[in-house]
């Protein structure tokens, strides 16, 4: 028997090039979703990067992982950016992955006060 394909998977590949106004101000966020082998830095079999620019293009959440960052050496592990911290992201799966980033975007829509 065959195992069951995980639909949340396919849910998060479908994002793959959508670009979302998500204010009448101008903020926007962008889906970067690859299905990828496996290796030791995309264990999750996934190269992604979803950001949240502010209506300048000034970056100001992003989730992604492993990558060389220009000028600086490479990023070993999945992150997320939040204004100008960078810490350490830990991939579960992809319904967490989405929702985690969309609570970001909230919180910083908040902490902005474009939202209330």
């Amino acid at each position: 028997m065959m195992p069951s394909r995980d639909t949340s998977l396919d849910n998060l590949l479908d994002l793959h090039g959508q670009v979302l106004v998500i204010d009448a101000a101008g903020y926007w966020v962008r889906f970067v979703v690859h299905q990828v082998p496996v290796t030791a830095q995309k264990p999750h079999g996934l190269d992604y990067a979803m950001p949240m620019h502010a209506p300048d293009g000034t970056r100001l959440v992003g989730f992604d992982n492993a990558h060389q960052v220009e000028g600086k050496r490479r990023a070993e592990h999945d992150h997320k950016r939040r204004l100008r911290t960078v810490k350490p992201y830990a991939y579960r799966d992809a319904p967490s992955l989405v929702a985690d980033f969309w609570s970001e975007v909230e919180a910083v829509m908040r902490e902005k006060g474009v939202w209330l």
